[in-house]
């Protein structure tokens, strides 16, 4: 088990940029996670953003957001990271961090993978 928190979201204008941080605790060694985060915006389900391997080299990204969102991790610090510039108001949400230890390379964007997971922070995005 792993105890996830997150933290640095807030209100933006479009165009905007935010950094969200997830501070992890756990017995287990935090570079032995595969870490995600997700989003889950009003009437929609939880959709998947970025995802950063154990090794911190292996990343994946959404579509929506490539280009735009960085996903990055520092295993000294039980920390991982989620940077995002030119934000859309479609970017609005509740965002997730989530961390698996079990999770294959090719799994990595579903969330059914992640057995971990923080209380969330909101992001909006006002047009």
């Amino acid at each position: 088990q792993v105890q996830l928190v997150e933290s640095g979201g807030g209100l933006v204008q479009a165009g905007g940029s935010l950094r969200l941080s997830c501070a992890a605790s756990s017995e287990r060694r935090f570079s032995t996670y595969t870490m995600a985060w997700f989003r889950l915006a009003p009437g929609k389900e939880r959709e998947f953003a970025a995802a950063i391997r154990y090794n911190g080299v292996t990343t994946r990204y959404a579509d929506s957001v490539k280009g735009r969102f960085t996903i990055s991790r520092d295993n000294a610090k039980n920390m991982v990271y989620l940077q995002m510039n030119n934000l859309k108001p479609e970017d609005t949400g509740v965002y997730y961090c989530a961390a698996s230890s079990t999770v294959i390379l090719s799994a990595m964007t579903a969330p059914s993978q992640y057995g971990n997971w923080g209380q969330g922070t909101q992001v909006t995005v006002s047009s």
